[in-house]
C-alpha cells in the first residue's frame, strides 16, 4: 500500500493553483457554480496524486483574502505545502500571509511552484526566483526546489512531479497507533446515505461499523460506510482524505470545525493554555484581554486572550496565555493554531496548545506558568509528568495523557511505568473512589496545606489536644472531602500526623496552659477524683474554682484528651482511676452468669440513678455489659475498655 500524505496549496489569488492541481491529476477542484461563474476558488477543493509509493491527498485552498478562512481549514494537518507563485505578479500579499500560516502550522516540508512560466521572459523568471528566495529565507521552503511550470502547454509539471516526490519521501513517518482523530471540513446529505462528512485522517484510523465520537458535543456515532479519494473503503488511516456515512447525527448538525474521535480521546473546553506568537512583520502588539480569532483544526471562534505574562505580546515575541474561547472547542497538546485580528482580518500570530482542556491559573502563580511551560518539552516522560500534575486527584487514563501531552498510548503506558518506578508517582486510595496516581509534588503541596491547617488551629485552640477531621474537611472546603482524608491517612503513615478516625494532631503539639488554667486543670482532675461515681458538672466546677464556666470546658476536654478523665457522654466524666474500678466492680458483680437490676448497681457504686443511667449506657457502649429486659449481664464478646488513642477528640 502506498505511503498517504495530504498536500495542501498555498499561494495568492489568480496565481494558478486549482489549474496546476488539474495538469496534475486531470481533477478540477473547483466544485461551487459560483467557482465556475467567479473564476476563481471560494472554498476548499480536493484530488489526489499517485506517485508510485506515494499517494498524496491534494487540498487546494482559495487564495483570496476574504476566504483565508477557508485556506486555514484546508492548511490544518496537512504533511507538505506547494507553495504556488505566478510568474507574472511574483510575490503578492496573500503570498506572505499564507506562508506566514504554513510556518505558523509547523509545516516542514514544500515545493515552490511558478507558474504561468510560458507568460515570462528567461530574465524576468530569474528575477522573480530572486524574490521569492529572499521571501522564503529563513523559513522552512528556504532550501526548497523551485519549479517552473504552466498549467495552459504542460510545461514542468513532471518536473514538479518528482520534486514532490522527492520532498515527500523526507517526511518523516508520524505514528500509525495514535488514537483516532478527525477535523471535519465538509458536511452534506446523500440520497439513500444519509449524513456525511469529509476531512483529512490526522491520527490512527476508523472502520466501517467503529463507534466514534463527535465533537464537541461528546456523543456516540457509527461509521455506516467510508470513502477514500472517491473509492470505497473498509478502513482509513492518518494521512487519508476520508469521507464518513454516519449514523445517528444529521448533517445539519455537524459542521466544519466539529471533529471525529476514538471516544474518550478529546474532550471539550472553553479555555486552552498556549504559547503565544506574534508575528515579527506585524504592525501591533496582542494585549491583554484582547479579542482575536481563533483558527484551531478547521474550526474559528472568537477568543478573549488572557495573558499569562506580562501586559502585551510585541512583534517576534512569545508569552504563555490563556484563550478563553465564545465557543467549546477540541485539541490535543502541541497542536498548532492561527490568530488573526477581529478587524481588519489579517493574520498576526500562533503558537501551539500547551493544555487543552485548561484550568485556570493566576497571572500571579509564576510556580503553574514555569510549570506549565514544561509541557511544550520534547522529552515525553516530562510531558506526561507535567500533565499528571495538572490532572491533580482528578482520575485520568492512557487516552487522557495521549491527548494533554500529545503521546501515543504506548509511549503514555511506558511514561506512566517510568515515572512510577521513579517515585515521581504515588498512589493515593480515595476510598470508595478507589485509587488515583497523583503527581509527588501535587501530592506535597496537599500535605503542607493540610499541616498548615492543622497548625493553625492548634494555635487558635490551644488547650484542645486534636483537630477533628471534620474540622479540618471545613477548612479545607476547595478540597474535596475523600481527598482530605486520603491525605490525612498518608501524613498519618509518614509519622507527620497523629491520630484516629476521629481526630489528628502534629506529634510535636502540646497544649498550652496559662498559670490559671494550669490551677484550674489540677482543680478539675482532683475534683472528678474525690467526685469517683457522682462526679460535678462544668457549672458545680465553675462555682468551686470560682472560674468562669465556659473556661471550664476547655480545660475538661483537655483532661480528657489527655487521658486523665474518661468522657462517658453528654457532659459527665470519671476520673480514669474511677473507670477502671468501675469495671472492676461490674466485671466482679457479674460473674458466673449473673445478673443485676439498675437499682442494684446504683447501689454497688454508691451513687444515685442521675449518674447510674449513663454509667450503665456507657458500659453497654464499650462492650463490657449487655442488657436483658431489666437487667444487665457480661457480655460474652466483651473486648475491654473503649477508650480510643485521642479520647474525646471527637467532639
Amino acid at each position: 500500500m502506498p505511503t498517504q500524505l495530504v498536500l495542501g496549496t498555498a499561494g495568492h489569488i489568480d496565481h494558478g493553483k486549482t489549474a496546476l492541481v488539474k495538469a496534475m491529476t486531470g481533477i478540477d477542484t473547483d466544485r461551487l457554480p459560483q467557482e465556475k461563474q467567479r473564476g476563481i476558488t471560494i472554498d476548499l477543493g480536493f484530488a489526489s496524486l499517485d506517485l508510485g509509493d506515494l499517494r498524496l491527498g491534494i487540498v487546494d485552498v482559495p487564495g483570496h483574502e476574504r476566504f483565508v478562512r477557508n485556506m486555514l481549514a484546508g492548511a490544518a494537518g496537512i504533511d507538505l505545502a506547494l507553495l504556488v507563485i505566478a510568474a507574472d505578479d511574483s510575490v503578492m500579499p496573500q503570498t506572505r500571509e499564507h506562508l506566514a500560516i504554513l510556518e505558523l502550522l509547523h509545516v516542514a516540508h514544500g515545493v515552490i511552484a511558478l507558474t504561468k512560466a510560458d507568460m515570462a521572459e528567461p530574465s524576468w523568471l530569474e528575477l522573480v526566483e530572486e524574490e521569492v528566495r529572499e521571501l522564503v529565507g529563513g523559513t522552512f521552503l528556504e532550501d526548497a526546489p523551485i519549479v517552473r511550470t504552466s498549467a495552459r502547454d504542460g510545461t514542468g509539471i513532471d518536473a514538479l512531479k518528482t520534486a514532490l516526490a522527492d520532498v515527500a519521501r523526507a517526511v518523516a513517518p508520524r505514528r500509525v497507533d495514535a488514537p483516532f482523530r478527525m477535523a471535519v471540513d465538509r458536511s452534506f446529505v446523500l440520497q439513500g446515505l444519509g449524513s456525511v462528512v469529509t476531512g483529512t485522517v490526522w491520527s490512527g484510523e476508523a472502520a466501517v461499523g467503529d463507534e466514534i465520537e463527535w465533537l464537541p458535543a461528546s456523543k456516540r456515532v457509527r461509521v455506516r460506510s467510508l470513502q477514500s479519494h472517491s473509492q470505497d473503503a473498509d478502513r482509513v488511516a492518518r494521512g487519508q482524505r476520508a469521507a464518513f456515512n454516519l449514523q445517528g447525527v444529521h448533517h445539519t448538525e455537524i459542521r466544519r470545525g466539529h471533529e471525529l474521535a476514538m471516544p474518550g480521546y478529546l474532550k471539550p473546553s472553553h479555555r486552552l493554555t498556549v504559547r503565544l506568537t506574534v508575528l515579527p512583520t506585524g504592525s501591533r502588539a496582542v494585549r491583554h484581554r484582547s479579542r482575536v480569532r481563533l483558527h484551531l483544526g478547521t474550526q474559528e471562534v472568537m477568543a478573549s486572550v488572557r495573558l499569562l505574562q506580562g501586559a502585551a505580546v510585541e512583534p517576534g515575541e512569545r508569552r504563555c496565555a490563556q484563550l478563553i474561547c465564545v465557543e467549546p472547542v477540541v485539541a490535543t497538546g502541541g497542536q498548532p493554531f492561527v490568530i488573526r485580528s477581529e478587524s481588519p482580518l489579517w493574520t498576526i500570530g500562533g503558537g501551539v496548545v500547551l493544555q487543552p482542556v485548561a484550568p485556570r491559573i493566576s497571572r500571579r502563580n509564576a510556580a503553574a506558568i514555569a510549570r506549565v511551560e514544561h509541557l511544550d518539552d520534547d522529552d515525553d516522560h516530562t510531558r506526561a509528568a507535567t500533565a499528571i500534575y495538572f490532572c491533580g486527584t482528578e482520575p485520568w487514563t492512557t487516552l487522557d495523557l495521549c491527548r494533554d501531552a500529545d503521546l501515543v498510548p504506548a509511549g503514555a503506558d511506558s511514561a506512566i511505568s517510568d515515572l512510577t518506578s521513579r517515585g515521581v508517582l504515588i498512589e493515593l486510595p480515595l476510598g470508595p473512589r478507589g485509587m488515583v496516581c497523583i503527581h509527588h509534588e501535587y501530592l506535597a503541596e496537599l500535605c503542607e496545606r493540610v499541616l498548615g491547617v492543622v497548625s493553625r488551629l492548634h494555635e487558635a485552640s490551644p488547650l484542645e489536644q486534636a483537630v477533628a477531621r471534620r474540622r479540618l474537611i471545613g477548612e479545607l472546603a476547595y478540597v474535596r472531602d475523600d481527598v482530605v482524608l486520603a491525605v490525612v491517612d498518608h501524613l498519618i503513615a509518614a509519622s507527620r500526623l497523629v491520630g484516629d478516625e476521629h481526630a489528628v494532631a502534629l506529634p510535636s503539639f502540646e497544649p498550652a496552659l496559662s498559670g490559671a488554667q494550669s490551677r484550674l486543670h489540677e482543680q478539675v482532675i482532683e475534683a472528678y477524683r474525690k467526685g469517683r461515681f457522682s462526679p460535678p458538672g462544668a457549672a458545680e466546677i465553675a462555682k468551686t474554682a470560682a472560674a468562669k464556666r465556659e473556661d471550664v470546658r476547655p480545660v475538661l476536654e483537655l483532661a480528657a484528651s489527655q487521658g486523665h478523665l474518661i468522657h462517658l457522654g453528654g457532659g459527665l466524666y470519671l476520673h480514669r482511676e474511677c473507670e477502671q474500678e468501675l469495671q472492676q466492680r461490674i466485671t466482679e458483680q457479674l460473674r458466673d452468669d449473673r445478673s443485676m437490676t439498675m437499682s442494684e448497681i446504683r447501689d454497688v457504686l454508691e451513687t444515685s440513678r442521675k449518674f447510674a443511667v449513663p454509667i450503665c449506657e456507657y458500659l453497654d457502649r464499650i462492650g463490657l455489659t449487655k442488657r436483658r429486659g431489666d437487667v444487665r449481664v457480661l457480655n460474652p464478646n466483651r473486648a475491654g475498655s473503649g477508650s480510643g488513642i485521642l479520647p474525646g477528640a471527637d467532639r
